[in-house]
């Protein structure tokens, strides 16, 4: 029989697997890192002149579509809503220019369908701008 008191081990923390974790750590954080070197390259920026350059004056063309389902170009109201009388009216008054920006006013009860056709219309115009107009809750018109 051994009467000789048990010794007991103090427990302990293995720090080194704390330091492998916490060292991963801190090079994984220095890897993925950017630092910002635009303070190390100087660049001479190009100079221009101060005179603006003009512009022509492009009319917008402002298409509306009531919740009806018929259509308003620059508020004037067509015949009837179809397709081919609202390209008329968009070549009328736009003669040639293509790269004037366009603006869809649709009513919020107007079908997707007589919004989608006027889109429609626009693209086969060969128009690429196309803006759509929005009201905020006070009622103010949005572009």
């Amino acid at each position: 029989m051994n009467l000789k008191p048990r010794r007991h081990e103090e427990p302990e923390i293995n720090m080194v697997s704390l330091i492998d974790v916490v060292l991963m750590l801190v090079i994984f954080f220095m890897l993925s890192s950017n630092f910002v070197g635009e303070g190390r390259m100087r660049i001479r920026l190009p100079t221009a002149s101060s005179v603006p350059i003009e512009r022509a004056v492009l009319t917008p063309l402002v298409i509306s579509v009531s919740a009806s389902g018929s259509y308003l170009v620059n508020n004037r109201e067509l015949v009837n809503s179809g397709a081919d009388t609202l390209r008329a009216a968009i070549e009328r008054v736009a003669g040639s220019e293509r790269n004037a920006p366009v603006s869809i006013r649709a009513d919020g009860r107007a079908t997707h369908q007589a919004v989608v056709t006027a889109m429609d219309v626009l693209g086969k115009l060969g128009f690429a701008q196309l803006n759509f107009i929005t009201t905020n809750e006070s009622g103010a018109a949005t572009p």
